[in-house]
């Protein structure tokens, strides 16, 4: 083998060895990029649901306190109606013994 043979030769070699790392490449990335893509569908995915349960949540947290809200102003309405209707059994209570009190002076003379 001469020199120019053995040049040629390798030359050869060279290329076929680029062409076999070329396609490998090829092939590596277009495996990756598929499972890219279906990383990424997935991440979109639940991106997607976490923002859904976030509006959910935000949802929730209004119905909660719109609820307290109305609750609490019920709970003061009864406290008021109950503070009134102690007022008036204290109002009554006391009438009453005005009135026995009354009825025992008229009922002794």
């Amino acid at each position: 083998m001469n020199r120019t043979e053995f040049i040629f030769a390798a030359a050869v070699v060279l290329f076929a060895a680029f062409l076999l790392g070329w396609f490998s490449y090829w092939l590596v990335h277009r495996f990756l990029r598929v499972s890219e893509s279906e990383d990424m569908g997935e991440l979109d995915r639940m991106a997607q649901q976490l923002h859904e349960a976030e509006e959910q949540r935000d949802q929730a947290v209004a119905y909660f306190q719109q609820r307290q809200a109305e609750l609490e102003n019920r709970l003061a309405q009864t406290e008021a109606e109950l503070r009134a209707a102690m007022d008036g059994l204290r109002d009554a209570r006391q009438e009453a013994e005005e009135l026995r009190a009354y009825i025992e002076r008229n009922s002794g003379t």
